[in-house]
């Protein structure tokens, strides 16, 4: 397992006024181009990956293409 790099900014996608303790997912973009993220219920389990995989995700969630992941490209939904 890599290291972690000490004193990472995380970033905590969390929705809009909530302050709770989650879980939520947070991201740190380290040296190197690297981009580490974790769930607030489990710091110690981080995943890596480089800044590129993670803009073309990023891209790819913009383009809708995980929302079968979340039911959102069901065409019965009445908000579609």
């Amino acid at each position: 397992m890599a290291e972690i790099p000490t004193g990472l900014d995380w970033i905590r996608a969390a929705p809009e006024g909530e302050d709770g303790p989650g879980p939520w997912i947070e991201i740190a973009f380290g040296p190197d181009d690297l981009v580490h993220l974790r769930e607030t219920s489990d710091p110690e389990n981080v995943v890596t990956t480089n800044r590129k995989k993670w803009d073309a995700f990023v891209l790819g969630v913009q383009a809708g293409e995980f929302d079968h992941f979340a039911g959102l490209d069901t065409p019965d939904r009445p908000d579609q």
